[in-house]
């Protein structure tokens, strides 16, 4: 063991200075006031309740259209039939009823895109004078009162204006229908017409009140339509 003493021995050489600084150091979790991230807090906050918003949006939005979606594939696949007798009216099969009907289902074939059409005229075996024809198809609606709306606006410019137009009860099958009042070579007459996602049709009643005409287009519609 050397004797020199130990003020005597070399210290090594160092490559770089010691940094000497009069800020002391500071140990331990800083305080709650020097976080930087304390601003943030209300962002934070913010964040939050626009995440939440937009939730409760999506799933708003999920739910229309599933319900929807729903409506339209329960819908789509509609077939009307035209039959010998419904409601207790029977087809007009005479060359003029024919000639009546299919001039009505062409027009109504023009002014709307269908997959298929039709055109029936019935009489009302208690009085002949109460004839009622009916006539549409069946096609893939997404707006279906929109279309049924359009249609009563043609309507008005062939016939002239559909006064009191309403909405009626609709019955099992669903959609939407609306009756109301024209005129004609014999008077006034009631008109309704009814749509859903895979049909839409209209019906003309003379001699009979709208309420009279709402009733018997429903009976009509659930005796000719059908659904997988």
């Amino acid at each position: 063991m050397s004797d020199a003493h130990l003020s005597e021995r070399s210290l090594p050489d160092r490559s770089e200075p010691v940094d000497l600084t009069m800020e002391p150091i500071r140990l331990g979790h800083p305080a709650p006031d020097d976080e930087e991230s304390t601003p943030h807090a209300p962002r934070s906050r913010r964040w939050k309740v626009a995440m939440g918003a937009g939730l409760a949006v999506g799933l708003l939005g999920a739910a229309v259209f599933g319900t929807l979606g729903w409506r339209v594939a329960q819908q789509k696949d509609t077939e009307l039939t035209v039959r010998p007798e419904v409601a207790g009216l029977r087809q007009d099969d005479s060359e003029r009823a024919r000639s009546t009907a299919d001039y009505l289902r062409s027009g109504f074939a023009a002014s709307i895109a269908l997959d298929r059409s039709f055109g029936a005229v019935y009489q009302d075996p208690a009085d002949t004078r109460k004839s009622v024809l009916v006539f549409g198809g069946t096609t893939l609606l997404w707006q279906p009162e929109r279309e049924l709306d359009t249609l009563f606006g043609m309507m008005t410019d062939e016939t002239g204006a559909v006064e009191g137009l309403r909405e009626v009860p609709a019955g099992r099958l669903g959609g939407v229908m609306k009756c109301g009042t024209t005129s004609g070579e014999g008077g006034d007459f009631a008109v309704c017409g009814w749509a859903d996602h895979g049909s839409v049709a209209m019906g003309m009643f003379p001699g009979r009140p709208v309420d009279a005409a709402g009733s018997l287009f429903r009976q009509i519609r659930e005796d000719i339509q059908t659904r997988p």
